[in-house]
């Protein structure tokens, strides 16, 4: 008999780096490494590491030293970074962090078991240069799907559908993407795409994510359907830029033609659409979005600011009243829809009066979920270079002002839903003990760990994985308080109830 060899991945950052570690996941049990949960159970522990700000990276960076501690403690025989801090920085990282036995860049992933085994025996496996990923594509989209074959972490089809064992993804197609679940959530997200062509001045992840690619329609529909056979019933389209879609294929619309074609795959009870440029958003999208049976009217806009001058600073587009204008039509359409978006504040030369303007917008716009940051560095970036920087004490004060805001306009939002009837996919149920339990899920308007959740007040006749309709009866911050009123309803008469 073989070997056992057994392999844990811990997963940092975003929904994007979660379907890479599942990527690897697949390709790593196909070669017969055995997966475990706990990395202390574990003779390799893989760090999926975020590079995105410094205290993602200060994450992943306390991540790999946890891993590392284990290896004085029993199982654990190595420790290997792998994601997008790793590919960004690569041999740098490895000298900066010896603690980690291995630095593999994305180009090692359809490699990844022989590299494992590899670093496992005490061999060593050189970290990787890191390279602007954004030059190995053409430049023209229409190019980029003919072109040479560049790794794309969670579009990997190379494996044939017969040689996979139980329980990864055969996919579409003769060659299918690789794909293991390393858990039994009724959720799971879906690549769309990988990588930007905006060149947001303060954003670094064009650089080691590279230039925007599509993955194909019947690729994304095959994945689909497979998670539906392993219980999925809420799938999340993830990328950099999913309002981008479909432009390298032929197809800028070809989003809006997907969408009912993925609401129609047998078990799946709710899709939705993250990672929208406002710049880049139109009727037909909208409509789609707002009136397709089973696409939760989810709108994650990606604002930034809404002054006009830091806008720009930012290379971005729009200000307050075109941002309202657009959430007016979204709400015309969809009075329940949920939205929301992430803001920097401190950015360099942002006046006293841009950060009212700020203010101003977030005031109006009845944001569910509202994430504020304050500005920093990031190496690489043009922004960097950017004169009249503020002081951090400045950026640190109008942080703390922003975010106590979004609390209690996000808050008052929630408390605006009271009396709603809202589809819950039902997520856990759990018996506290003999006088007390709880099941707790989420609304079209609340994606998965960012935009709060709902708690049942009753856990009676509750099944996770189901879809309920319930009424919204209370509120705390931004999660809701909800009565079922009937655990059975099919999703399709759920949906019309819930929207009627």
């Amino acid at each position: 008999m073989p070997e056992r060899r057994t392999v844990a991945l811990v997963t940092l950052g975003c929904a994007r780096n979660e379907v890479d570690s599942e990527e690897l996941a697949g390709r790593l049990a196909a070669d017969g490494w055995e997966l475990v949960q706990d990395a202390s159970d574990a003779d390799v522990a893989v760090v999926n590491t975020c590079g995105f700000v410094e205290a993602a990276k200060k994450d992943s960076v306390d991540a790999l030293l946890e891993a590392n501690d284990l290896k004085d403690q029993g199982r654990t025989q190595a420790v290997v970074a792998v994601g997008c801090m790793a590919e960004r920085y690569g041999k740098e990282l490895a000298q900066a962090l010896p603690e980690a036995d291995g630095v593999l860049g994305f180009d090692d992933y359809a490699d990844i078991s022989d590299r494992l085994q590899t670093i496992l025996n005490g061999g060593i496996h050189a970290s990787h240069t890191p390279r602007d990923r954004r030059k190995l594509l053409p430049i023209s989209p229409a190019e980029r799907q003919g072109a040479p074959e560049v790794a794309l972490p969670g579009h990997a089809q190379d494996t044939e559908p017969a040689d996979l064992p139980e329980g990864i993804a055969p996919a579409s197609g003769p060659r299918a993407p690789l794909r293991r679940r390393l858990d039994t959530s009724p959720v799971a997200s879906v690549k769309l795409a990988s990588g930007c062509d905006r060149r947001c001045s303060f954003c670094a992840i064009p650089s080691f994510r590279g230039s925007f690619i599509s993955r194909r329609p019947s690729d994304v529909l095959g994945e689909t359907r497979w998670l539906a056979e392993q219980g999925v019933k809420e799938i999340m389209l993830v990328s950099e830029n999913n309002t981008s879609y479909g432009k390298d294929l032929g197809d800028i619309r070809l989003l809006e033609t997907l969408l009912p074609e993925l609401a129609d795959v047998d078990g799946i009870e709710r899709i939705r659409v993250s990672y929208l440029q406002p710049a880049e958003m139109r009727p037909g999208l909208i409509d789609v979005l707002t009136a397709t049976p089973k696409v939760a009217p989810y709108f994650d806009l990606s604002f930034q600011h809404s002054a006009p001058d830091v806008l720009r600073a930012m290379r971005r587009f729009g200000d307050t009243e075109r941002f309202l204008e657009l959430l007016a039509t979204i709400r015309s359409k969809a009075p329940q829809a949920g939205i929301r978006s992430n803001f920097i504040v401190g950015f360099p030369g942002e006046r006293e009066s841009d950060f009212a303007e700020l203010e101003r917008f977030l005031t109006g716009a009845r944001l569910d979920a509202i994430g504020v940051f304050g500005y920093s560095d990031e190496e690489g970036t043009e922004a960097v270079t950017y004169e009249d920087k503020l002081h951090e004490d400045v950026i640190a004060e109008r942080l703390a002002h922003m975010q106590r805001l979004a609390e209690e306009l996000t808050s008052q939002r929630a408390e605006e839903r009271i009396g709603e009837s809202v589809e819950v996919l039902v997520e856990s149920v759990e018996v506290i003990d003999e006088d007390a339990d709880g099941a707790t899920g989420r609304a079209a308007h609340q994606a998965p760990e960012t935009d709060g959740q709902v708690l049942f007040t009753t856990s009676e006749g509750l099944v996770a994985g189901r879809m309920v309709l319930a009424k919204v009866v209370g509120s705390l911050g931004v999660d809701l308080v909800a009565e079922p009123l009937d655990a059975g309803l099919d999703v399709d008469r759920v949906s019309e109830e819930a929207t009627g």
